[in-house]
């Protein structure tokens, strides 16, 4: 998971992608993906700052789910995919603990929306990569995509093509015999 935001000359910064993989435990090839994009609702307005970054323009989130709406949306495609079920473990993984330890609590909080709790346990990729390559990659996920001989996919800081990224530096570490646990919580 890597959700894009929206950044505005006000410092408030909005969730404007929502992008999710759903791996194979053993594999960690691609079973399923959600992605929608959101509209924002403090400043509806997305700066050229942020399109310039995230390749993200406004007809792409005019008319989109509210966070809110986006929210339950991924809570229905969890129960789908299986992902709610007591029986199953899963985990999201994030480039880093912004996404889910600082903006989607943030955002959140600013509009008076409960965290679901399956958002509230994650692996930090960037210390994964740390613990298997003994380099913490300061530039993120172009760090790990170099020192693993990767093809990066996509645009940086487009949502869906992050979370491809991160799926293919998690099979890479995987293959190279590393074993992922959960490295950050909000509990």
């Amino acid at each position: 998971m890597n959700l894009s935001r929206y950044y505005s000359a006000n410092i408030i910064e909005e969730i404007i992608e929502f992008p999710i993989l759903k791996l194979h435990g053993r594999t960690l090839e691609i079973e399923a993906v959600f992605h929608t994009y959101v509209q924002p609702v403090v400043h509806s307005e997305l700066t050229p700052f942020c399109t310039e970054l995230t390749g993200i323009v406004q007809s792409m989130v005019d008319g989109k789910p509210t966070l809110q709406e986006a929210l339950q949306m991924v809570d229905d495609w969890m129960r789908k995919e299986g992902l709610l079920d007591p029986k199953v473990n899963s985990i999201f993984v994030t480039c880093g603990d912004w996404d889910l330890k600082t903006m989607l609590p943030g955002q959140c909080q600013l509009l008076g929306l409960p965290v679901p709790d399956y958002f509230k346990k994650w692996i930090n990729l960037k210390k994964a990569y740390s613990f298997a390559m003994g380099d913490y990659p300061k530039s993120g996920l172009p760090f790990m995509i170099k020192g693993l001989n990767l093809q990066h996919i996509g645009k940086l800081h487009s949502g869906i093509d992050d979370c491809k990224n991160i799926a293919n530096i998690m099979k890479e570490l995987a293959r190279r015999g590393f074993t992922f646990k959960q490295t950050g919580s909000n509990l």
